[in-house]
């Protein structure tokens, strides 16, 4: 599965490709198309999908009053704020992408940084790509099933279209893709606030009896208080996602700070205000007894509107998948590029330069596990990993000053903030082996299963000569069917 070549930087053009490039063509390599509007709406756009119409049960039900998850709200987005900060000294020291995998890489070396490749590559990626694919499908049907559930397969048959038709025009243009983020960016946006307007004309109204007493039911406990975080912390995911396309950004040492910098408090602000408008007219009772608060918000106050919500949702997730696709296909191509990947996967299409092989990879990827019907359980297995993955990231940050003082540092916060971001993402950490033991471990289980695929893969270099003939020939052809080369250095 991962490459069979010491090398790091990108391999050679094969003799059949020499031909097929020219100096009028240009370099070819991944092209810097992402402004700053785009930079927003890949974070925005990220973040902002099912979570905040189904997790406010999660932090209500860990917080115990309405205050008190309204509090919450805020915190998860200061705390996000606080990690995407992060990340934009991390983004603009290292200007790879790859995100969490080229800083691990950076600081502390090949194993760890594959590590995390691995259990994005066999659970993280696919598997949330499927779950929001999967909202999208239910979401998009929900107004034709009103008082049933839709029938399954029909689900998974929309999921599958939303996946396959995201992964073409990932393919075919980055543009297009940046398109489609921009426009279903604005629209996500917009629906959070036609909420949040209902919410204001319902406070105007005078609905304010769950507001009377916020604090009331507060929870005491550690456990129920931390879960809550969770949840709402679910809702952020996303945050650190444009410093995976980091080398396609136009000006990223301008552009990945200030995309940061409007997205993050803007996205909290959206969060808060859309949860007050659910408590206008939502029950702590049905908060509660609810997986899907944004419908019953619907349902009771747009009448025969209702449908709206669902589209409102439908919206949000196709462009989450977006986003998920455009993003993971970077990851794996920068793997593939330092040699823990296959090298087909570090190869760019000639005429649109865009990371083809890489795409179609994670898309195939993403309708597999389409089949199975424990996605669920999987995404539960390792969610305590992406809080390690960050938390390594981090660190590496920490460690980078130190150990490499001298590397260029356009950004440079105060050291408090990094270790103030990390004691927090210690206690994420330990939350799940209290919580959910038996989870954690079988996530810990399915990272650490990548140490022998490693040391096959990527470290044993004298493999069988049929094997790496076949190899050798397999890519020359998959090269010759996809038109694609390895990128030019810089």
């Amino acid at each position: 599965m991962v490459a069979d070549s010491n090398k790091k930087s990108p391999p050679s053009r094969t003799s059949d490709d020499s031909s097929q490039t020219s100096d009028s063509r240009g370099p070819v390599k991944l092209q810097k198309r992402i402004g700053l509007f785009s930079s927003v709406g890949i974070i925005i756009g990220t973040i902002i999908g099912s979570g905040i119409f189904v997790t406010p049960r999660g932090v209500y039900e860990g917080a115990g009053s309405v205050g008190f998850s309204l509090i919450i709200w805020a915190v998860c987005g200061v705390l996000s704020m606080v990690g995407a900060i992060c990340y934009a000294e991390l983004g603009t020291t290292i200007t790879k992408s790859g995100g969490d995998y080229s800083y691990i890489l950076e600081a502390f070396g090949p194993l760890l940084a594959f590590l995390q490749l691995w259990v994005n590559l066999i659970v993280l990626r696919p598997t949330a790509q499927v779950v929001i694919a999967l909202t999208f499908g239910y979401y998009v049907i929900h107004p034709f099933y009103p008082s049933c559930e839709p029938p399954p397969g029909l689900v998974k048959l929309l999921a599958a279209s939303c996946i396959s038709i995201l992964t073409i025009i990932n393919v075919l243009s980055v543009r297009a893709a940046m398109r489609i983020q921009d426009v279903f960016t604005t629209a996500k946006i917009l629906a959070l606030v036609i909420i949040i307007v209902a919410g204001v004309v319902q406070l105007a109204r005078g609905e304010v009896q769950f507001f009377k007493e916020p604090f009331e039911g507060t929870s005491m406990s550690a456990t129920k208080i931390s879960l809550a975080f969770y949840s709402g912390l679910y809702s952020y995911f996303g945050w650190n996602f444009l410093n995976f396309v980091t080398e396609e950004l136009d000006d990223p040492y301008k552009n990945l700070p200030r995309a940061i910098y409007i997205s993050l408090p803007l996205v909290t602000g959206l969060f808060v205000l859309v949860n007050i408008a659910y408590f206008t007219v939502v029950s702590p009772f049905e908060m509660l007894h609810s997986n899907a608060v944004g419908v019953i918000f619907g349902n009771k106050l747009f009448g025969v509107m209702s449908w709206i919500v669902p589209i409102f949702v439908a919206l949000s997730t196709f462009g989450g998948v977006n986003g998920m696709l455009f993003t993971s296909g970077r990851l794996f191509f920068v793997g593939a590029r330092e040699g823990h990947l296959p090298e087909l996967l570090a190869m760019i299409h000639l005429e649109n330069l865009t990371p083809l092989p890489a795409i179609l990879f994670t898309g195939t990827l993403s309708l597999c596990m389409l089949v199975s019907d424990d996605v669920l359980a999987l995404i539960n297995y390792v969610s305590f990993v992406q809080w390690l993955s960050v938390g390594l990231s981090i660190f590496a940050l920490v460690y980078l000053r130190y150990t490499k003082p001298n590397l260029p540092r356009p950004l440079k916060f105060n050291i408090f903030i990094p270790i103030s971001f990390l004691i927090a993402v210690a206690f994420l950490l330990i939350i799940p082996f209290v919580a959910a033991p038996r989870e954690a471990s079988i996530g810990l289980i399915i990272t650490l299963s990548g140490i022998p695929v490693y040391y096959l893969g990527v470290i044993w270099k004298s493999k069988p000569e049929f094997f790496q003939k076949a190899i050798t020939y397999m890519t020359k052809q998959l090269q010759k069917t996809f038109l694609v080369v390895p990128s030019d250095k810089s």
